[in-house]
């Protein structure tokens, strides 16, 4: 059974949104709102990590495939109505401007990747765009591009978005996450119809010259664990933790020593730091070999070859030990320098040990310069935001699949921007939760794809559109082995709650 939400005290600000728009109706439950990275200090660390290594984090990141693919016998037509009158929230820069007709297909500015920490504790992505918000810091995104839908934990780790992400080069900086706003119904009951992010960012940041980890003091070594599961239990910990960025974290094991009961006492032979001549003039005076302060025992003082130690280059009249011990000598009466070694033993009480296997987490913590390069919205704008909106509007998705069809033929790499265009259509699929999504003809694969952006209205000279759908599944309805539709909620009066909710709060810097 469907729940009805909606939200209270929306109100519509003046010049924001178009004509004839309705707020949505009342409801009691308000929208999940999960931090993603909630101070300056958690949020830099986020970017270091993506930042750090040469970017090895965003390079060998992987496309996200949580809940990609529905088979075609689970999806069908089906019903989704407007709850309110049709809304929208202009583009940047088109809240006053007619739409214009192009032929050419620009990309949008504004899509980019998210990237985050899943729940296999490894980096992945998916897409998602920039939209417009009264502080330029938001993203849409699908709801499992934001929540973990694996581990049930509350949200991905490490999230960022980066506009025009390509190989590694992130030309408009790393946004990293504050905030995850999702519907109440995707947060608690994983609802496929609600299955859509707004997300606050942070203003950008891009590195100073040094990129890589600082290796003076930011090597990590954890203590010594009993067990390979409790250090795998430490290093889950220290993944976790948004307030600190650690790179190529691994448990490693090792064959220690640890003291056990007992001991014994033994002559322990103290090392000679220097060799020194002796004095000239006198006859040799030997020191006693028994006992010497502080416990030393020495022995006879050897006579060794003068150019084994550089002739004249020893200046004192004696040679000291580790310790400080020293001890004087005088030569024969032949008036010629003579040089003599000797060595050194004390007694000492020695632990009894035992060789034991013990494990630890090794690893890097990174440190790296960032600047801030300013908002989201001022660097590439943001799209607009369209909700009850006819079904069978015609809309251009863009998004980076990647991954195969059915049939194996590898279409899309994931690297660049792609879109496709068609008229949307009523759809269900009762996999996912979805009894009242909308769907369109697409080649996209699922790897990659998730997340893309919907845009109706699409003005190609000026790049901006309206956002009325993200891509959170794909399938193959015709049976031929080849993925041709892509599955959006549909953006009703709800949608626009949770964007209202998620529009009206400021980010900030990070540095």
């Amino acid at each position: 059974m469907k729940r009805t939400l909606a939200f209270g005290g929306i109100v519509a600000s003046a010049g924001m949104l178009a004509a004839g728009l309705a707020a949505p109706a009342q409801a009691a439950d308000k929208p999940a709102e999960v931090n993603l990275a909630n101070t300056n200090l958690a949020a830099q660390q986020v970017a270091m990590f993506w930042y750090g290594e040469a970017k090895a984090n965003l390079i060998q990141a992987t496309p996200y495939t949580v809940e990609t693919t529905v088979p075609a016998k689970h999806v069908s037509s089906g019903g989704p109505s407007a709850d309110t009158k049709p809304g929208v929230v202009p583009a940047t820069g088109d809240e006053k401007k007619a739409a214009s007709k192009s032929k050419n297909v620009n990309l949008p500015k504004t899509t980019g990747k998210v990237f985050f920490i899943g729940a296999d504790n490894k980096p992945h992505w998916c897409t998602a765009t920039s939209v417009q918000s009264q502080y330029k810091n938001l993203v849409a995104t699908a709801g499992h591009c934001v929540y973990d839908t694996e581990s049930n934990k509350a949200t991905l780790d490490k999230w960022v978005f980066i506009p025009g992400y390509y190989q590694g080069k992130t030309p408009w900086g790393i946004y990293v996450g504050k905030t995850a706003y999702t519907h109440y119904d995707f947060d608690v009951y994983e609802d496929g119809d609600r299955n859509y992010a707004f997300v606050t960012v942070y203003n950008g940041v891009l590195p100073t010259a040094d990129q890589k980890p600082s290796r003076k003091d930011g090597k990590y070594d954890s203590e010594y664990f009993k067990s390979k599961w409790a250090a795998n239990k430490h290093l889950a910990a220290l993944k976790a933790d948004k307030s600190t960025a650690y790179s190529s974290l691994r448990v490693v094991k090792e064959e220690v020593e640890e003291k056990t009961r007992g001991g014994s006492w033994t002559d322990k032979q103290v090392e000679v730091s220097e060799v020194q001549r002796t004095n000239r003039g006198t006859d040799l005076t030997t020191v006693p070999a028994g006992n010497l302060r502080n416990g030393y025992k020495a022995g006879a003082p050897t006579e060794i070859s003068a150019k084994d130690y550089g002739y004249g280059n020893f200046k004192k009249d004696s040679y000291v030990s580790e310790d400080g011990l020293t001890l004087f000598y005088k030569t024969k009466a032949d008036h010629k320098f003579k040089y003599y070694k000797r060595s050194f033993t004390k007694r000492a009480y020695v632990q009894n040990t035992k060789k034991v296997i013990r494990y630890k987490v090794t690893g890097w913590k990174l440190t790296i310069g960032l600047k801030d390069v300013g908002a989201l919205g001022a660097n590439v704008g943001g799209q607009g935001l369209a909700y009850n909106q006819k079904v069978g509007s015609n809309v251009f998705v863009f998004g980076y699949p990647s991954g195969s069809h059915p049939d194996g033929n590898h279409a899309y790499s994931g690297k660049t921007l792609k879109w496709s265009y068609g008229k949307t259509f009523a759809a269900q699929a009762p996999a996912l939760k979805g009894e009242e999504l909308v769907g369109v003809k697409s080649s996209f694969t699922g790897e990659g794809s998730i997340g893309s952006s919907w845009l109706l209205k699409y003005q190609s000279a000026r790049r901006v559109g309206y956002l009325n759908g993200v891509t959170i599944a794909v399938a193959d309805r015709d049976g031929n082995k080849r993925i041709d539709t892509s599955l959006s909620p549909y953006f009703d009066g709800e949608t626009y709650g949770v964007y209202q909710a998620a529009a009206k709060n400021w980010s900030g810097k990070i540095v």
